[in-house]
């Protein structure tokens, strides 16, 4: 599966996650890992101050993980 179809069917990660998922799930669908993609929306919200619009944005449109199910 190439980046894009990633990018496409990608969720918000329930485990690496910090406040929404957003960069847990931007870190698993890329090569970048996450903490890479929570410095960069960091230091774009911090010296620019667009870092937030865009997570807050992300954080609406990629939808939830769905919980596995546990075996018996």
């Amino acid at each position: 599966m190439n980046t894009w179809q990633k990018l496409r069917t990608m969720t918000k990660s329930s485990k690496d996650t910090e406040i929404g998922g957003v960069c847990g799930a931007l870190g698993s669908a890329t090569p970048i890992p996450s903490w890479m993609w929570r410095v960069g929306f960091l230091l774009a919200f911090t010296y620019y101050g667009v870092g937030l619009l865009p997570y807050i944005v992300l954080c609406i449109c990629i939808p939830e993980e769905k919980p596995q199910s546990e075996p018996a």
